[in-house]
């Protein structure tokens, strides 16, 4: 094998580790920020608050570490998403901006206080919701002719992303995040707050299942070539596992909600049911990069270039993991009502 060939599939499976790491590490912060409008009081939602405190500005590093790989290991890739989805992904980072603002504001305002609650909440759900638009439009497909986007319809190119089916997508990440939200918080606290948080993720577990059902059955309508990509030659038969841990992993879950002890098992089952996920859309959409046609070869930038932005990563990359279990091995445990990082 030449270089060519293997460090494609280096950066590819860099690049996938990155955003899985942010989607499983923010993904709890944005859902606490989803469930804030079911805290009780001010008081409640301090206590939910602080238990991201300490750990919620470092997890960004990993969208960072993703969308900075994905430009220095697949450069026609990177313009070819930017500019088909730059409305959703401005979205994305204006909405987390406003909720990291709302975030720290809200811990020194006295007055303003429920505002800043209320923009952390509308900053979290617009974040997720433009995640999952993007997810959706990737998964969807986006045609290209002589290596350039040529997606558009009635309502322009610039709108190109927006269908039911990435409306969707935006919809059920949505939920995803608040059910990791809600895992995260039984993890985290005790008495009340715990309590409001098993209530929650009981039917957010049903509704989570019944999107990825829903996502499923779509799939086959769609030009996109994922289902190909599993009933062809056979596929089925190698890649059926995933499928079917989601299933026990779901129900595992559901048992796992309203159970008293174990309070490590629902953000744990969560994590696990997001991680077989995105594992069943990689292998989806392998070996392409942009869904239906453009291959990690095709997109990847020359080897020299990802060679030296390699070597960077060999240092970086034990510093960021590093860092993250320091993190959150310094603060684990439970948070009491009382704690304050502010």
């Amino acid at each position: 094998m030449t270089l060519a060939t293997v460090l494609p599939v280096v950066w590819f499976g860099v690049i996938g580790f990155g955003v899985l790491m942010y989607v499983l590490l923010d993904g709890f912060v944005l859902g606490l920020g989803i469930l804030a409008p079911f805290a009780e009081d001010e008081r409640q939602l301090d206590h939910m608050m602080n238990t991201a405190a300490p750990i919620w500005d470092g997890n960004e590093t990993w969208l960072v570490l993703g969308g900075a790989g994905l430009l220095a290991a697949f450069p026609k890739a990177y313009a070819i998403v930017l500019s088909a989805l730059y409305l959703p992904v401005l979205l994305m980072l204006v909405a987390l901006i406003f909720r990291g603002v709302a975030f720290e504001f809200r811990f020194k305002a006295v007055r303003a206080k429920p505002f800043w609650g209320a923009a952390f909440a509308l900053g979290s759900i617009c974040t997720a919701f433009a995640q999952g638009v993007i997810l959706g439009a990737l998964v969807e497909g986006m045609p290209l002719a002589g290596g350039k986007y040529v997606g558009g319809h009635l309502l322009g190119s610039a709108l190109a992303w927006f269908s039911p089916f990435s409306m969707l997508t935006g919809v059920a990440l949505v939920f995803g995040y608040a059910l990791l939200g809600s895992g995260w918080l039984i993890l985290k606290t005790e008495g009340r707050l715990q309590q409001v948080a098993r209530t929650l993720a009981r039917p957010l577990v049903l509704v989570v299942v019944a999107f990825m059902g829903l996502v499923s059955a779509w799939l086959p309508f769609l030009d996109s070539r994922i289902m190909a990509r599993w009933f062809e030659g056979g596929h089925l038969w190698w890649l059926a596992p995933v499928p079917l841990l989601a299933l026990a992993n779901a129900w595992l879950l559901w048992r796992a909600a309203l159970r008293e002890g174990r309070d490590w098992a629902p953000f744990v089952l969560t994590l696990s049911f997001f991680a077989l996920g995105f594992a069943g859309l990689v292998l989806g959409i392998w070996p392409n990069i942009v869904p239906p046609s453009l291959t990690i070869w095709e997109a990847a930038s020359p080897p020299s270039s990802q060679g030296f932005v390699l070597a960077g990563l060999v240092v970086l990359l034990p510093a960021i993991l590093g860092y993250t279990a320091w993190s959150y091995r310094v603060f684990r445990g439970k948070i009491a009502a009382d704690a304050g990082y502010h």
